[in-house]
């Protein structure tokens, strides 16, 4: 995980050779490139550096001045992206501590010390971050040692809190709908067949495309975030309205079906003879049997009422559950700390 940014680099120091007479007019030498190839500067690295430019348009963006006294004020514009080591667990609702180190890559501090100016870091005001807020940043001496030898260190902090209004719009709010849209099955007839499974089937595939978007660029991390529990378990709400309209409909289908098979409608037999199917209604002195009728009648009913009632419940069950989800999500990842 990375972070890009533009910063305007600024070191002064004391080089005794370089020292001159006061000049009339002058208050110090303003060097151009090719000058400043000549005069020593101190070797500064970014250790947590991973692409890094300067700026040459128009022309190359750096500047020195030396002063009468030998001081020199160094400046250039740098375009860098830097490590991050992010903690997603809280995602979008996180906040990170992202840093700049700076080593000296060749001299130890018997020979270079960085030091922090007293107001070392300035952040332009009109500079706005779109995801993050800056809230604050920290500057620090982080002198490192490597093989025995200590090398001098200065370190960055900033801390950013991320703005997820964004994601609130374009993720949570999109996906709290497609939810209720797949609570609609609910209010339609149990024979709404064609309805029913078209419905059931849109929502979870737009869950499931929504939720592979949602994700598309983040790092693949292996632990869990906060926007993956959000997602999955609205994919869980979607398929199980889809699962509860099987039921449904299987309830109120499968005594029919079993009825048919056990012969009790009507039966059948083939005449060995003739090869000829014979349809034998049962009756009784010429009629139906209507006590049959009738039991066949009362087993579908009740196992349409039974569907109806499923019908019923998950139209308070599903909206109950996925409130009192919400109420738990957003408690916790409002309140927590993260790790």
């Amino acid at each position: 995980m990375d972070y890009s940014l533009t910063i305007f680099l600024r070191q002064s120091w004391s080089d005794n050779r370089l020292q001159y007479e006061q000049l009339p007019n002058i208050t110090a030498l303003e060097l151009d490139a090719r000058l400043m190839e000549k005069i020593w500067v101190p070797d500064l690295f970014f250790t947590n550096e991973k692409r890094a430019i300067f700026h040459h348009v128009t022309v190359p963006n750096r500047l020195m001045h030396i002063y009468p006294n030998g001081t020199v004020n160094y400046s250039c514009r740098i375009s860098m992206t830097l490590s991050c080591d992010m903690d997603l667990h809280k995602y979008p609702f996180d906040d990170q501590d992202c840093h700049i180190v700076m080593e000296s890559y060749g001299y130890s501090t018997s020979n270079l010390i960085f030091k922090w100016n007293p107001t070392p870091i300035i952040k332009r005001p009109e500079v706005k971050l779109p995801q993050f807020e800056m809230v604050k940043w920290t500057w620090s001496d982080c002198t490192k040692t490597y093989v025995n030898t200590n090398y001098t260190c200065l370190s960055a902090d900033f801390y950013l809190i991320r703005n997820y209004g964004y994601y609130i719009a374009q993720i949570y709010i999109p996906s709290v709908l497609v939810v209720i849209l797949s609570w609609v099955s609910f209010w339609l007839d149990i024979d709404a067949i064609p309805a029913r499974i078209s419905l059931g089937l849109l929502t979870v595939l737009t869950m499931t495309t929504q939720s592979s978007g949602a994700r598309a660029n983040l790092p693949r991390v292996s632990y869990i975030k906060a926007i993956d529990v959000w997602m999955a378990m609205c994919l869980f709400f979607v398929f199980a309205a889809l699962v509860e309209f099987a039921y449904v409909n299987v309830m109120s289908r499968v005594e029919k079906r079993r009825q048919t098979i056990r012969g009790e409608i009507s039966s059948s037999h083939i005449d060995a003879e003739g090869g000829v199917m014979l349809e034998e209604k049962e009756k009784t002195n010429g009629k139906s049997n209507p006590f049959r009728s009738k039991r066949l009648s009362n087993i579908t009913a009740q196992n349409r009422q039974r569907a109806r009632r499923m019908d019923k419940i998950s139209r308070l069950a599903f909206p109950g559950v996925f409130i009192m989800f919400n109420i738990g999500y957003w408690i916790f990842y409002m309140t927590w700390e993260g790790k």
